[in-house]
């Protein structure tokens, strides 16, 4: 029988799942968890399950298009990426931060007032999507620019009016004389399940539904 796939992101959440895989009695391989291994499926404590690492946004790419029957991704990753092929089933309340709007000033009480004054705003960040869904219901009208990296820097360089990212500690801000001004989506990761997968393999992702249910 052909095995089912899941699919974990790389990075910082990577390192708060294996704790949470020790409390749920769920082991990958040792290999797994090496940055130098080239093997490109590891195998799972579980007969039915392998899993593969991939970037945290190319984690929705591959449930939504089958390449993974489940993943885990943060929410914002699911609100970027959103599809009904994508069904969350379960906030694994690890990978905690938050989405949030940075600039130079810190007035977020008249940060709406201010953005509804200028005839439009530039945002750099990662997330087109969640930025123009966002600004659009505030009726603010933006100019959204998208950056895979290095995002601090451009408010430094005028390169926008601010940033929309992800923030944890808020130091990366704090080191780049910024601070945020709105958050507008607290984060954690979920267990993601494609659609048709959860009709084909029913059984089998149910059984590491209820795993992953504590």
């Amino acid at each position: 029988m052909k095995k089912i796939i899941l699919a974990l992101p790389k990075g910082r959440i990577l390192e708060e799942l294996k704790p949470f895989f020790k409390k749920i009695n769920f082991e990958v391989e040792p290999e797994f968890f090496n940055e130098n291994s080239r093997k490109l499926t590891f195998a799972s404590s579980l007969d039915f399950l392998d899993v593969v690492k991939v970037r945290s946004f190319d984690v929705a790419t591959f449930v939504k298009f089958g390449g993974a029957d489940l993943g885990i991704c943060g929410l914002d990753v699911i609100k970027e990426f959103a599809s009904p092929q994508i069904l969350s089933v379960k906030d694994l309340f690890i990978g905690k931060c938050r989405l949030s709007i940075a600039g130079k000033e810190n007035n977020e009480d008249n940060i709406l007032k201010k953005w509804q004054e200028k005839s439009h705003l530039r945002i750099a960040t990662k997330y087109p999507k969640i930025a123009n869904e966002y600004f659009a219901q505030l009726g603010v009208q933006t100019e959204i620019i998208k950056l895979n990296g290095s995002i601090e820097i451009a408010v430094k360089l005028n390169l926008c009016d601010y940033i929309l990212d992800l923030v944890s500690s808020g130091k990366t801000l704090q080191e780049n004389n910024m601070s945020e001004v709105k958050t507008i989506l607290e984060v954690s990761s979920y267990l993601v399940v494609n659609r048709n997968s959860i009709k084909t393999n029913n059984t089998n992702i149910n059984k590491v539904i209820n795993i992953f249910d504590v």
